[in-house]
């Protein structure tokens, strides 16, 4: 799922050296924290959140065929 949503997000930023993406393991639920350069932050997010909100998307349908639950968090660096 990591590399999934890395391709997808190192499409949409300008500095796409500066993505990181870490995963924190619960005993249910998997979150997946995004961390990008701070003027990136808006493109990742889209107009309305549409963006996130498309990325989340397809990570909830990925994942559902593994069935796991995994989320996606932006962390402000």
């Amino acid at each position: 799922m990591k590399d999934l949503i890395m391709r997808i997000v190192q499409a949409l930023v300008d500095h796409p050296e500066q993505v990181e993406i870490s995963e924190v393991k619960g005993a249910h639920v998997s979150v997946l924290e995004l961390k990008v350069a701070k003027e990136d932050i808006g493109k990742v997010i889209g107009k309305k959140g549409r963006n996130v909100q498309a990325i989340r998307t397809i990570l909830s349908n990925a994942s559902g065929k593994e069935k796991k639950r995994i989320t996606l968090e932006i962390i402000e660096s």
